[in-house]
């Protein structure tokens, strides 16, 4: 497993648990016939960023988010609730080195806000597959990859669905991975080669989960990528994105907010949290 290890806790997940959670084509005896190819690793992102919903929900409850395997397995595989990109990709991370890839983390600045300069505060991997980098990343919301992109190829299109990516090359290093929406492409977020650890992680959820400036404090946040439209709940608007650019939205009331989330996201609290979270919620927008 390396210099530390099995980093992201993988033989501490339960693989079959995982792999129901996240409907993979086999059901949960597949565990035993996975291999680590780039088949398999198409396989597990395209099912884990289908099935498992991206939330912030614990934060706007002022619960604490935990990052250990066993947490985040509690929470979002057998409590099946979605969760933010640390969550995520700290699952998929531990699913797929418990497979047998190559994984390392890699801190990346978000830039879907325009010229500001944001500091290094989300969570992505790059999976090695036959000495080539791939890309992976279940937890960026709604624009976000449904499948690996390729790192070693930059300026590689890659279709997903009805949607376009490609990463491209600055200096330094620097990657970025970019979305093409209504005829041009945005970029979605850039990252250095610094490898990044699961005890890094750790400091920034921290600053996601308590800091006054984090854009998961005080609100609802729940996205869903999809192969043709994208969903996103912030606030209180509800905003439904096409890949000609065109975008709908609509405010959701506190008297239909429980429906929106499992309509449109699949995500269903328990009754206390739901609760909690409707009295909350006209202090959302």
């Amino acid at each position: 497993m390396g210099r530390w290890g099995a980093m992201w806790s993988g033989d501490e997940l339960d693989l079959d648990a995982y792999l129901a959670r996240i409907r993979l084509p086999g059901g949960s005896g597949a565990a035993g016939e996975l291999r680590p190819d780039l088949r398999t690793l198409y396989a597990v992102h395209r099912a884990h960023t289908a099935a498992i919903t991206f939330e912030s929900l614990d934060v706007l409850l002022g619960r604490p988010v935990a990052l250990d395997v066993k947490s985040i397995e509690d929470k979002l595989v057998h409590g099946r609730r979605g969760g933010y990109c640390y969550e995520q990709n700290s699952l998929l991370a531990a699913a797929l080195e418990r497979i047998g890839f190559e994984v390392s983390g890699r801190g990346a600045r978000n830039r879907t806000r325009g010229d500001s300069l944001l500091a290094v505060t989300h969570a992505v991997l790059v999976v090695t597959v036959d000495g080539e980098p791939w890309l992976c990343d279940a937890g960026f919301g709604y624009q976000g990859p449904r499948e690996p992109v390729p790192l070693g190829r930059p300026g590689t299109e890659v279709q997903q669905g009805q949607w376009t990516y490609r990463v491209r090359e600055e200096e330094d290093g620097i990657l970025v991975l970019c979305l093409l929406r209504g005829g041009v492409w945005r970029d979605l977020y850039a990252f250095s080669p610094q490898r990044y650890h699961p005890v890094d992680y750790v400091l920034l959820n921290h600053y996601s989960s308590t800091h006054p400036g984090s854009s998961f404090i005080g609100r609802v946040v729940v996205h869903l990528p999809g192969d043709d439209v994208r969903r996103a709940l912030v606030g209180q608007e509800l905003t439904v994105l096409h890949p000609d650019g065109r975008a709908e939205r609509r405010v959701v009331g506190p008297d239909e907010l429980l429906a929106v989330l499992d309509r449109e996201f699949g995500l269903r609290l328990p009754e206390r949290d739901a609760a909690e979270l409707v009295r909350m919620y006209p202090a959302g927008d």
